[in-house]
């Protein structure tokens, strides 16, 4: 008697680009790449329109006759082009502001990224409890608001009961005796300076100290036994491996500084005797509300923010280069 022999039947086979036990096929590549769109959506919906429509309103009246007589409704609103912009770039004042502007700008900008990296660094050599104590003065300095700060500061520097000029004539210096810190122009510039650095130290300390601490310790130690000081580790090994976060930090440090309103405002009162400590911010200001010339106020501002376009760009460039996607 012979066995029948029966043969199993062949498993199917698996569709084409699919093979047994793989996940799920992956979305098309252009779905992945709507995908950070998409997840951005919601929060466009909302910053958009906030930052658009202002933009939108400030250059429409820098285009426009705009005062106080069309404000309260005298008189028609008047479309004058580019008339305003030729009024502020043909103002002498205007180019003094701005040399003014940017010349306090960089001094805030290097001030500060001294500042901060020096206490970086030094976070990095001292023990817990100093580090500790060190951090939470920084933070409070950088938690007080800039009305706070330059008030505080303002009443230090008083001419009658300021802290500094009592202790300076005690030290026996008579000469600083109701002494006016805020009548010399650039003794001026340098104390509110020191204010805008005073409140923006922490951000570059705190951001640099992570930088630091991210550099492998066998590189540090290689360069201790190599017999160089904290001094050159930092100039030749340190500073080279956080050159994208100190890009980062120095544009944005620009942006900020540029910007400064309320320091030079505050402890100026108003951009100092004859408007000597105007700054663009504080110009736009007077021009816009202390003239009641809104039409010129606006040309000012859309020509800041021409200016600062060009660190913006870079900012986002940067922020790209090293990894961060927007």
């Amino acid at each position: 008697m012979s066995a029948s022999l029966t043969t199993a039947p062949a498993a199917p086979t698996p569709p084409a680009g699919r093979r047994r036990g793989a996940g799920p096929a992956a979305p098309p590549r252009g779905r992945r790449r709507l995908t950070p769109l998409w997840l951005l959506l919601p929060a466009a919906v909302i910053l958009i329109p906030l930052v658009a429509y202002p933009i939108y309103q400030l250059g429409l009246l820098s285009v426009l006759d705009f005062g106080q007589a069309q404000a309260s409704g005298g008189v028609p609103t008047r479309f004058v082009g580019f008339e305003n912009y030729g009024t502020i770039l043909s103002d002498q004042q205007f180019w003094t502001v701005l040399i003014q502007t940017i010349g306090f700008a960089a001094f805030c900008v290097v001030s500060t990224l001294a500042v901060g990296a020096a206490l970086a660094v030094l976070l990095t050599k001292v023990g817990k409890v100093t580090g500790l104590v060190l951090t939470t003065a920084s933070m409070a300095a950088w938690a007080a608001p800039a009305m706070t700060g330059s008030t505080v500061w303002s009443f230090l520097f008083d001419t009658n009961l300021g802290l500094v000029n009592d202790t300076l004539v005690k030290l026996g210096l008579s000469g600083f005796h109701e002494y006016n810190w805020f009548y010399d122009r650039w003794t001026a510039f340098l104390i509110v300076g020191a204010v805008v650095v005073w409140h923006s130290f922490p951000f570059v300390m705190v951001t640099l100290y992570a930088g630091i601490r991210a550099i492998p310790e066998e590189i540090l130690e290689a360069a201790a036994l190599d017999g160089a000081g904290t001094w050159t580790t930092f100039r030749r090994i340190t500073a080279p491996m956080l050159r994208p976060i100190l890009t980062i930090v120095v544009i944005q440090s620009v942006i900020w500084d540029f910007k400064v309103f309320t320091q030079i405002y505050v402890m100026t009162t108003g951009g100092g005797i004859a408007g000597q400590n105007l700054v663009l911010n504080v110009y736009a200001y007077q021009k816009a509300f202390a003239s009641s010339e809104y039409g010129l106020g606006a040309a000012i501002g859309v020509i800041m923010l021409l200016i600062l376009v060009i660190p913006t760009v870079l900012y986002i460039r940067t922020l790209r280069r090293t990894g961060n996607e927007l």
